[in-house]
């Protein structure tokens, strides 16, 4: 096997692990790891041996004289902040680095062009985490679809409450402007598994849009879709609390719950491998959940009604913070 080069960007993020245990579990090694926070004792566990820095132009400096060098960087992994991801995937290409990014892989419909026009003019390609895309049961269910299992458009209710305490508000987590708000921030994979399984948006309603939640009607090829997206634990379900639990995922197809609580461990390494034969997920698959995350966070809302409005937006606003 040809030993691949990886350098990382936001080693002391909470999806980095997955990241590291991926790049490990296929043999490639990690050579440069940035992080602003030095709290990156899970390098421990997967690559001791790394160059590690918490001065970005430290780590500019280490990988330009190993590339003078004649040694080349073949992959820049990101799981750096939302809004310095596009930033972070242009320093990775002009490096002559393919770049593999978590979600959202931009915040923006038009930083995606930008992205393609430096794409064209160096070798490395962009690649998005999207791993729902590799849940059996999403393929699955994409499949029954296509081989027309369902001849009506489906009525699906997404419901997804995953809680989060004040340190939220006091990262870049809670800044609208960085992480592009719930929608993005907590609901991108959703999105892109949706119009991935049911096909492209034909009509759109947003009902609730605020610190902690979000809500809306979307009108897929095939499906109609109820969504709620929180990370208000006063949303969750009260057997929810009951058993002391922190999230809430429920994705019901008709009268049916589509299970896919299960199958998430290796879903990064999955993804790492199918990028790594040159068989992943690039700029133009991640658009349609960008452009939807996009324009959930600007459009005007629409009256709560009985008919499109998911339940729980009925629920009572928490105060921010």
């Amino acid at each position: 096997m040809n030993k691949k080069t990886f350098a990382l960007i936001g080693a002391a993020g909470y999806v980095a692990p997955r990241h590291l245990a991926a790049i490990r579990s296929l043999g490639h090694e990690l050579v440069a790891a940035f992080d602003p926070s030095d709290s990156v004792g899970i390098l421990d566990s997967y690559f001791p041996e790394a160059a590690f820095f918490t001065e970005f132009e430290r780590f500019d400096r280490f990988l330009d004289k190993m590339i003078r060098s004649g040694r080349q960087l073949d992959y820049l992994s990101i799981c750096s902040p939302n809004y310095l991801h596009d930033a972070h995937i242009r320093f990775g290409l002009r490096l002559g680095a393919s770049v593999i990014c978590e979600k959202p892989l931009v915040l923006n419909p038009w930083n995606l062009d930008g992205l393609a026009e430096v794409e064209k003019d160096h070798p490395g390609r962009v690649w998005n985490i999207l791993q729902l895309r590799l849940h059996d049961a999403v393929k699955s269910l994409k499949e029954q679809l296509a081989n027309g299992g369902a001849s009506n458009k489906q009525e699906v209710d997404l419901t997804y409450i995953t809680s989060r305490g004040r340190w939220y508000y006091a990262s870049w987590k809670g800044q609208e402007a960085r992480s592009g708000g719930i929608a993005t921030n907590i609901g991108i994979h959703f999105f892109d598994m949706l119009s991935w399984v049911f096909g492209p948006v034909e009509h759109l309603e947003v009902h609730l849009h605020s610190h902690d939640r979000a809500a809306g009607y979307l009108e897929l090829e095939k499906a109609r879709v109820k969504w709620f997206l929180s990370i208000d634990a006063d949303c969750l379900p009260t057997e929810a609390k009951a058993k002391g639990q922190r999230t809430f995922r429920s994705l019901t197809i008709g009268d049916q719950a589509f299970d896919f609580s299960q199958g998430f461990e290796e879903l990064h390494l999955a993804s790492y491998a199918q990028i790594l034969k040159g068989k992943g997920y690039g700029l133009a698959a991640a658009r349609p959940a960008v452009v939807l995350a996009e324009q959930i966070r600007n459009m005007s809302l629409s009256p709560i009604n009985s008919e499109r409005s998911h339940p729980l937006c009925a629920l009572p606003l928490a105060p921010r913070g």
